[in-house]
């Protein structure tokens, strides 16, 4: 890890940003202030706080059982599901660090995953619709022999045949919940002595433009104070409900406040499996849910489906939404449908910063802008080409740096030197102005990233891909607009002399990389050359506008 310079640790430590305590800590205030409420709900149990506490700590014993230490990573792949919830409390009171993957990622990410953080486990449902986590383990563990236990969630039917030889050992997570430990709670809190509040409580996931996955460490000590932050912003009362739906291993719906800002809070978290938007409206009514997290495209088709009508929406009081810019005329749209509602826009970062809008903007403020920092030690520039500081009302790159915002991502010397300054801003790639409000706006990016409904696809990844196809002599993915999504990948494609390709002959060879289906092109454009820049490169800017006029004809 990076460490932040001394001077600015203690000046976060005098300003109590930083209580230099295990993440845990601050849950356990949480179960022993709220231990009746009833802290979550999935879609097959509900847990109080003192429930939550006991299932959690139990857990960690038995985890410690099987070996687990402080310090060792664990990838993360569950639902949206109690278990989840289980499994991340578990792991924080050993300190263990978690990290995140999302329920789409398969082979190719979470090997990248391992082999960067020397992973000792995988926890992941036995088998997704196009995959078997089984098989995915098994072959990872062939090459990095750091793997060696793999948690499962799924049925006993479903793992009869998931066991491996060896050192290997693959486990349910249901009967790790079942199970009695060996150790003593005494044991448990040696463990956790060996806890520093300035190592990572969780590895988020950047999305990074080379293809290669930065892994983001948040300490104990920024963790905390990012929900706590977000929390202070959101209007959570007495007996507020959130509704997760968006993977838990999200930022947002993790941390920011997410499931943790809301249970230090003493609310409910209800967790869902589901994004169909009846699922999510019956939800609404039967748990009375006042917050939601959502990306624009969810946004879009809850606020167009027709079954809206039929539910009692009126619980709701704070749409949450983030990953990408929201048009005005949604937000305006959802405040119809969401009767009592207000749809508040925040800008966020894995890698630390917060913007939200405030409850108490103006409405043409919140219609316009993503917000302003959350913490007054949020340093923000906004700079030019140079690094020069452009003035107020112009578009420039935002750089970062504050209490709750890495210095470097983990074990990535190299790219570190290109991602921050000498003096240790976060150099994001966002392209941003200041509203005269105070507040940002969001005007695009200078990253090479394509953002299909609030997940960022890097562009070289899939290009290098795409290269391996025989009939392709070159390629630039870029992104296309879409109403719902956001933006869509285009693969442009300068093909070898006599070749042909299509979409779907492009889809099936990439499938074999066994990447994430939301990274594959959605279209297909083939060209003599490409478009260049003054300097001799591809003009992607160019193609995106010649895209524009092409495809909006098919």
């Amino acid at each position: 890890m990076t460490p932040f310079p001394p001077d600015f640790a203690a000046a976060y430590r005098d300003k109590g940003y930083w209580r230099d305590r295990p993440l845990i800590e601050r849950y356990e205030e949480a179960f022993r202030d709220y231990g009746n409420r009833t802290a979550l709900v999935d879609d097959t149990e509900s847990l109080t706080y003192a429930e939550l506490a006991h299932r959690s700590e139990k857990l960690a014993r038995v985890l410690a059982d099987e070996g687990i230490r402080p310090r060792d990573r664990v990838v993360m792949q569950l639902p949206n599901t109690i278990a989840f919830v289980s499994l991340y409390l578990a792991l924080q009171h050993i300190g263990a660090i978690p990290i995140m993957a999302l329920p789409s990622h398969r082979y190719r990410e979470v090997e990248q995953f391992v082999r960067l953080s020397g992973a000792v486990a995988l926890a992941s449902p036995v088998t997704a619709k196009d995959a078997d986590f089984r098989d995915i383990f098994a072959r990872i563990a062939d090459q990095q022999p750091s793997l060696n236990l793999h948690i499962m969630q799924g049925s006993e039917e479903q793992t009869e045949q998931g066991s491996d030889a060896g050192q290997r050992r693959s486990l349910r997570v249901e009967d790790l919940l079942e199970a009695e430990p060996v150790r003593s709670a005494e044991d448990l809190a040696a463990l956790r002595a060996e806890i520093d509040p300035e190592d990572p409580a969780v590895f988020q996931l950047s999305g990074g433009t080379t293809g290669i996955p930065k892994l983001i460490p948040r300490s104990h000590n920024d963790y905390a104070f990012n929900s706590e932050l977000a929390a202070s912003v959101v209007d959570i009362q007495e007996g507020d409900v959130l509704l997760d739906v968006l993977p838990l291993a999200h930022n947002l719906p993790l941390a920011c406040p997410g499931l943790q800002g809301f249970l230090f809070n003493g609310a409910t978290v209800a967790l869902s499996r589901s994004t169909r938007a009846e699922n999510i409206f019956r939800r609404i009514e039967s748990d009375g849910v006042t917050h939601m997290h959502v990306v624009p495209a969810l946004l879009i088709k809850m606020i167009n489906d027709e079954q809206a009508a039929r539910f009692d929406l009126s619980s709701v009081r704070v749409i949450q939404s983030g990953g990408q810019r929201l048009q005005p005329e949604t937000r305006i749209r959802a405040e119809k449908v969401f009767s009592r509602a207000l749809v508040q826009e925040n800008f966020g970062m894995a890698e630390g910063l917060l913007m939200f809008v405030r409850l108490d903007d103006p409405a043409e403020i919140r219609l316009e802008t993503v917000g302003r920092p959350v913490c007054p030690d949020d340093e923000v520039r906004i700079v030019d080409e140079d690094g020069q500081d452009v003035p107020d009302g112009e578009v420039g790159e935002l750089w970062t740096r504050g209490p709750y915002t890495l210095r470097g991502y983990y074990n990535a010397a190299e790219h570190n030197k290109t991602a921050f300054s000498p003096d240790g801003f976060y150099m994001s790639g966002d392209l941003m102005w200041k509203h005269p409000s105070g507040n940002y706006v969001v005007a695009g990016r200078k990253k090479d990233l394509i953002n299909r409904g609030g997940e960022k696809i890097s562009a070289e990844e899939v290009e290098n891909l795409i290269l391996t196809h025989p009939a392709v002599l070159n390629v630039a993915c870029v992104p296309v607009e879409d109403a719902v999504l956001g933006e869509r990948m285009c693969a442009c494609v300068v093909l070898r002399p006599g070749a042909t390709l299509d979409l779907s002959e492009l889809v099936s060879h990439l499938t074999q990389f066994e990447l994430a289906r939301h990274k594959l092109p959605e279209y297909v454009q083939v060209y003599d050359s490409f478009p260049l820049s003054p300097v001799g490169k591809v003009s992607k800017k160019d193609l995106v506008e010649g895209l524009r006029s092409t495809l909006s004809r098919t």
